[in-house]
């Protein structure tokens, strides 16, 4: 009973050039008990009261002068995004059904008609009608739910990286300046590849959990003031791999990117770089974007080793190379890139330059 009524409150459009016909079909439905019926003579005024109005149903004559239905049809699809196109068309001719229901009409009905016929075929297609409605609002609604859904986990996901990477920052870089130094060059770095978005929001936050595998390593190696011995780089280079163990295992697209960007950002595009001496297109884009971001920030950073480096220095030792970073360590792409992007990378560090906590 209740979608009788609903039914019944559906927005009927008639449009026929003969008057006569019109008013025939506004009375049989009106008759019937459909209140909210809209009479037609001048085909081209439809689709401005489509657009305004939004029928759930028009009754359309196929053979109109100046306008026939078929442009009609044509003119109705420009408005309704949708796809779904609610006509019934009205024709006399045999031939012209099966046109019209490739053109997109729903369904027909024949000239002369029987109004018995006339009201089950418009009750059938508004219950097809309603039902799409409701399949489409269920969607809408569905792909809302999603989309929400999406944005808990992505949160969540966010939660998760900041936690770890505090956790592995205040090993060596309690004010956290590096690390976010490094998410915007490799946003910027990303940009200026042409990256997508996806790629440049997940480097973005992925791209801080490169270091992650430090908490594997002892502090005394960590925080040496002087020199590493040779058996303490080579436990000091286990932490690419450690922190890949750490992450590669995780669903999230985030931490998979940032097991790659673990595992790789210390690998060189000539092959000479570690713990697996990748090569080439061997290395994952994340962390050859990484590599040249990490680089540029240790040049400029205090270390317990060396003093900071200003921005131009840093470039040059980049681009031209000395005794332990040469050009071809880098992806030439990538390298490219960095050059076109070198005042981005100095007002990134100027702008989250290392201060200590509290500050």
């Amino acid at each position: 009973m209740d979608e009788r009524l609903n039914l019944l409150k559906a927005k009927l459009l008639v449009v026929d050039d003969d008057e006569s016909i019109a008013r025939l079909l506004g009375v049989v439905l009106r008759a019937a008990g459909y209140n909210d019926v809209t009479l037609c003579h001048e085909p081209a005024k439809v689709p401005a009261l489509y657009r305004k109005h939004r029928y759930d149903l028009i009754l359309l004559d196929l053979h109109m002068p100046d306008m026939d239905g078929y442009q009609v049809m044509a003119a109705l699809k420009e408005i309704e995004t949708e796809g779904y196109l609610p006509v019934l068309v009205i024709t006399a001719d045999p031939e012209e059904k099966l046109k019209a229901l490739q053109e997109g009409a729903k369904d027909f009905i024949p000239k002369p008609f029987d109004n018995a016929e006339v009201l089950t075929r418009v009750q059938n297609l508004l219950e097809v009608r309603l039902l799409y409605r409701e399949v489409r609002d269920y969607n809408r609604h569905l792909a809302q739910k999603v989309q929400e859904r999406t944005a808990r986990l992505t949160r969540s996901y966010h939660e998760t990286l900041r936690a770890m990477t505090r956790a592995a920052e205040y090993r060596d870089d309690s004010t956290g300046a590096h690390v976010r130094r490094i998410s915007f060059y490799a946003r910027a770095l990303a940009e200026r590849l042409g990256m997508d978005g996806e790629f440049i929001d997940r480097i973005f936050h992925a791209s801080p959990m490169h270091d992650i595998g430090k908490i594997g390593i002892p502090d005394a190696i960590l925080l040496k003031k002087g020199p590493l011995t040779e058996a303490e780089w080579r436990i000091m280079r286990t932490h690419p791999t450690i922190g890949a163990q750490m992450l590669m295992h995780s669903e999230s697209p985030y931490l998979q990117m940032g097991a790659q960007i673990a595992a790789a950002h210390h690998e060189r595009w000539d092959g000479t770089g570690y713990p697996s001496g990748l090569k080439g297109g061997e290395i994952p884009l994340a962390a050859r974007v990484m590599m040249i971001c990490d680089v540029y920030d240790a040049l400029r950073s205090v270390r317990p080793y060396k003093p900071a480096i200003e921005h131009q220095a840093s470039l040059e030792i980049i681009i031209e190379g000395d005794e332990r970073i040469k050009p071809w360590h880098f992806d030439p792409a990538v390298f490219d890139a960095f050059r076109r992007s070198a005042e981005v990378f100095r007002e990134i560090f100027a702008a989250n330059a290392d201060r200590p906590e509290g500050e």
